[in-house]
């Protein structure tokens, strides 16, 4: 019998019963993207209002369809527009390009014209006519930080920006791969191993100076629990100590995993009733 599949808050269902691992848009981050599109919606229905002004002075428009023009600009501003742009730009608005963000359903996939249509008259009520109040208490609440539109589109603002992976673990040095087989490093103090492997992260971008004499001073720490010591400068003795303590942890890590899995194995393999042995 198929285990059930168990879905974090972090992760979305596919229709293919694939388990994704997304992040939705922070509060804060989404309310200041869509601060910045109101300001750009501002600016574009100032525009919009200056050129209609200048078409009515000129007599290019007749005066008495003022007030229908008026209506046609608001729509344009707060219906047309943003639906626009997000079902061209698959979710994503100047607000959302500053702050990381994009518009997604709820299973992951790409926003279209129907999701964007409903958040852009949903948000005539919560964004516009409430000064945003209803789409921030919304918002605030929800899991995701979705505001009504959102509820109802069933979308909600995906994060695009993903922190930088950190750098490859440092090598063993080539001048040590035959004593890293023979190498003693478990006396190794925690704080030392550290401290070492702070600087040899480090090491690459510190002034030539400084980087020379924190390694002596490291490796005037490392000596006394490594053995045996190699013949080699101080630097490469810190990198080399570094990598053997780091490399035989992770194959430890690997060898209790085995172990874990092993048992749980045998202990699914033994009928109800029976007693391990």
């Amino acid at each position: 019998m198929a285990e059930p599949i168990t879905i974090v808050p972090e992760e979305v269902l596919t229709g293919e019963a694939v388990a994704l691992d997304v992040q939705p848009l922070g509060f804060f981050l989404r309310a200041l993207g869509a601060l910045i599109d109101v300001l750009v919606a501002v600016a574009v229905t100032l525009l919009l209002a200056w050129v209609s002004g200048w078409m009515l002075g000129q007599n290019v428009i007749d005066p008495r369809a003022s007030s229908i023009l008026s209506i046609l600009v608001l729509v344009l501003v707060t219906v047309v527009l943003p639906t626009t742009v997000e079902t061209l730009s698959h979710g994503r608005s100047i607000g959302r390009l500053a702050v990381g963000g994009r518009i997604v359903r709820t299973d992951g996939g790409a926003s279209g014209f129907r999701q964007a249509l409903i958040r852009a008259l949903v948000g005539v009520l919560e964004v516009w006519m409430t000064l945003g109040a209803i789409a921030l208490l919304v918002g605030a609440f929800t899991p995701r930080s979705q505001r009504l539109g959102d509820l109802l589109a069933g979308t909600y603002s995906q994060r695009t920006r993903t922190p930088a992976l950190p750098p490859n673990a440092p090598l063993l040095p080539t001048a040590l791969d035959a004593w890293a087989q023979v190498a003693d490093v478990t006396r190794l103090p925690d704080r030392v191993a550290r401290r070492c492997a702070q600087f040899v992260r480090q090491a690459d971008r510190m002034e030539l100076g400084a980087r020379v004499r924190q390694a002596a001073l490291l490796a005037a720490e490392v000596r006394p629990y490594v053995s045996p010591v190699p013949p080699v400068d101080a630097e490469t003795l810190v990198r080399g100590a570094v990598a053997v303590r780091r490399d035989r942890e992770y194959h430890a890590l690997l060898l209790e995993d085995e172990r874990v899995g092993l048992l749980l194995a045998r202990t699914r393999s033994v009928p109800r009733g029976f007693p391990a042995r």
